[in-house]
C-alpha cells in the first residue's frame, strides 16, 4: 500500500507529464491502490483518481470500482468526497453505470451526501440526459425499494428544473417510454408521483399528449374490467386514477370512458361499495368525481343508457311528499332526508349530460314517470327554500372572522350547495326542461372573470377543494385518503346545522 508520500511523489509523475501523462500507468496504478490506505491515503486517492481518470481508458473499470470503494468507505468525509468527484468518471459509455452508482447511493441517510448526490446526477444530467435516465430507470425497476423510492422522488422534483437544451424531445419521449414499464407495478404514491413527472413534459401540454395521459389512467384502472364494488382494493385503484385524469379533462380532451364507466359500473353498485379507508363517505367521494367528469364528456354511445342510471339514481335521493293523514299532519313519524351533498353531484352530472340530450325528459320517459319527478322536485324545491332562508338568517351580517368559526364555514358551505341545487331545479321546472344555467361546484374554486365580462347570475361562489389524497393503482400499498368536504344533509322542517 502506497503511502502519502509516494502518492504526492506519483502525482507529481503524472501532473509533469503533460502529453504524455498515458505513458505513466505504472504511476497512475500507484494512485489506484491509495484506497487500500488509511484515511489520509483514500482522502488523496479521492482527488487524484478522477483527475487522471481520462487518460487511461484501460483503467476505466478498475479506477471506477476504486472510487466506489471510496464511495462507500466508513468515513463519511472521504464519502463526501468520492461522490463529489464521481461526475469525472462519467465519460461516453461509463456514464450510464456512473448514473446508475449514484442513483444507488440516493440511499445515504446523511443529508449533506444526499445533497452531493443529487447534485452529481443532475451534473452529468446536462453532459448526457438519456444516459443519466438510463442509469435512473434501471435502478428504478430494479433495485431495492428504498433505491426505487428516492430515485422517483429525484425525476418528480429535479426534471423541472433542467433547462429545454437538456430536455430535448427525445429525451421526455424516452421518459415516457421508460415510465409506462414502470407503471405496470406502482404503489399509489409512486402513481402519483410519475403522473406529476409525465404531465410536466413539454410534449405532454398539447391535447394529443394530455389524450396519452389519460388513456394512460384509464389502462391503470382497469376500465375494461367488471368493476367490484366489495373489494377495497379494486375501488380504491379506481378513485385514485380518476383523480389524476380529472385534471387532465378538457373540452378537447374528453371523459366520455370514466364517465360511461362511472354511470354503468359504479352507480348501479353505489350502496354496496366497500371503503378502502375508514371514515370515508365513499358514495360522496364518487358522486363528486362524476360530477367533475361530466363537463367535459365528448360523444356518447350510450347517452340515454347512462342518463337514465343518472335519473334513477337521482330519485333515490329525491323522496316524494310524506302522505298526510286526515287531519292535514303527516302521517309517517319522520320528516324523509334530504341529502344535499349527494343531490347536488348527482342533480348538477344530469344537468351536463342532459343538455346533449335535451329531450330526455320529454321524450324518453313515459307521462307517469315524468309526474313522478316533477311532484319530487316541488317538494325538493320547498325545502330547499326554507333551508336557504334559515342559512341566509343565520350568517347575515357576519363578516371576516366572524365567517371563519367551524360552524360558519359549514353554512357557507351549505349555502353554496344549496343555491347549485337551487339553480339547476329551476333550470329542469322549465318547460321544455332548460340546461343552460351554470353553477361551479360547492368544492371548486370561483373561476375568475375578465374585466368587461359579465358573471352568470346563477354561478355561486366556492371554497378551495380539499387535499387530494396520493393515487395509485397496484404494487400492494394502498394509500390514505383524506376524506373530502363535509356531507350535508336535513330532514325537511327540522333544520340543524350542527348535524350537517
Amino acid at each position: 500500500m502506497p503511502t502519502v508520500e509516494e502518492l504526492y511523489r506519483n502525482y507529481g509523475i503524472l501532473a509533469d507529464a503533460t502529453e504524455q501523462v498515458s505513458q505513466h500507468k505504472d504511476a497512475y496504478q500507484v494512485i489506484l491502490d491509495g484506497v487500500k490506505g488509511g484515511t489520509k491515503e483514500k482522502r488523496l486517492a479521492a482527488q487524484f483518481i478522477p483527475k487522471f481518470f481520462k487518460h487511461f481508458p484501460e483503467l476505466a473499470d478498475s479506477a471506477i470500482n476504486a472510487q466506489l470503494d471510496l464511495c462507500e468507505d466508513e468515513d463519511v468525509s472521504i464519502r463526501r468526497q468520492a461522490i463529489k468527484e464521481l461526475p469525472q468518471f462519467a465519460t461516453g459509455e461509463n456514464l450510464p453505470r456512473v448514473a446508475d452508482i449514484l442513483t444507488q447511493l440516493l440511499q445515504t441517510d446523511d443529508s449533506a451526501e444526499f445533497n452531493l448526490v443529487n447534485n452529481a446526477l443532475l451534473s452529468i444530467f446536462k453532459m448526457d440526459a438519456k444516459g443519466t435516465l438510463g442509469g435512473l430507470f434501471s435502478q428504478i425497476l430494479q433495485g431495492e425499494d428504498i433505491v426505487r423510492e428516492r430515485a422517483i422522488k429525484f425525476l418528480s422534483t429535479k426534471l423541472k428544473t433542467l433547462p429545454d437544451e437538456v430536455l430535448t424531445k427525445e429525451v421526455e419521449e424516452l421518459i415516457l417510454t421508460e415510465s409506462k414499464k414502470v407503471l405496470e407495478d406502482v404503489t399509489g404514491e409512486e402513481f402519483v408521483l410519475f403522473m406529476k413527472i409525465l404531465s410536466g413534459l413539454k410534449s405532454l401540454q398539447t391535447v394529443s399528449g394530455r389524450q396519452q395521459l389519460v388513456e394512460l389512467v384509464a389502462e391503470q384502472a382497469d376500465l375494461e374490467q367488471t368493476f367490484n364494488p366489495s373489494d377495497p382494493d379494486c375501488v380504491d385503484r379506481l378513485l385514485q386514477c380518476t383523480r389524476q385524469a380529472v385534471p387532465l379533462f378538457s373540452k378537447n380532451v374528453h371523459s366520455t370512458r370514466f364517465v360511461t364507466y362511472f354511470c354503468e359500473q359504479v352507480l348501479p353498485n353505489l350502496s354496496t361499495l366497500t371503503t378502502p379507508v375508514e371514515g370515508l363517505d365513499i358514495q360522496l367521494e364518487v358522486l363528486k368525481l362524476l360530477a367533475e367528469m361530466s363537463s367535459f364528456c365528448g360523444d356518447m354511445e350510450k347517452l340515454e343508457t347512462n342518463l337514465r342510471k343518472l335519473f334513477d339514481k337521482l330519485l333515490e335521493y329525491m323522496p316524494l311528499p310524506p302522505e298526510e293523514a286526515e287531519n292535514g299532519e303527516n302521517a309517517g313519524n319522520e320528516e324523509p332526508k334530504l341529502q344535499f351533498s349527494y343531490v347536488e353531484c348527482l342533480l348538477y352530472s344530469f344537468h351536463q349530460l342532459g343538455r346533449k340530450l335535451p329531450d330526455f325528459l320529454t321524450a324518453k320517459l313515459n307521462a307517469e314517470k315524468l309526474k313522478d319527478f316533477k311532484i319530487r322536485l316541488q317538494y325538493f324545491a320547498r325545502g330547499l327554500q326554507v333551508y336557504i332562508r334559515q342559512l341566509r338568517l343565520a350568517l347575515q351580517g357576519k363578516t371576516g372572522e366572524a365567517l371563519k368559526t367551524e360552524e360558519n364555514k359549514i353554512k357557507v358551505v351549505a349555502l353554496k350547495i344549496t343555491n347549485n341545487i337551487n339553480v339547476l331545479i329551476k333550470d329542469l321546472f322549465h318547460i321544455p326542461p332548460s340546461y343552460k344555467s351554470t353553477v361551479t361546484l360547492s368544492w371548486k374554486p370561483v373561476q375568475k372573470v375578465e374585466m368587461g365580462q359579465k358573471r352568470t347570475s346563477e354561478d355561486t361562489t366556492s371554497s378551495s377543494p380539499p387535499k387530494k389524497s396520493p393515487a395509485g393503482p397496484k404494487r400492494d400499498a394502498r394509500q390514505i385518503y383524506n376524506p373530502p368536504s363535509g356531507k350535508y344533509s336535513s330532514n325537511l322542517g327540522n333544520f340543524n346545522y350542527a348535524g350537517l
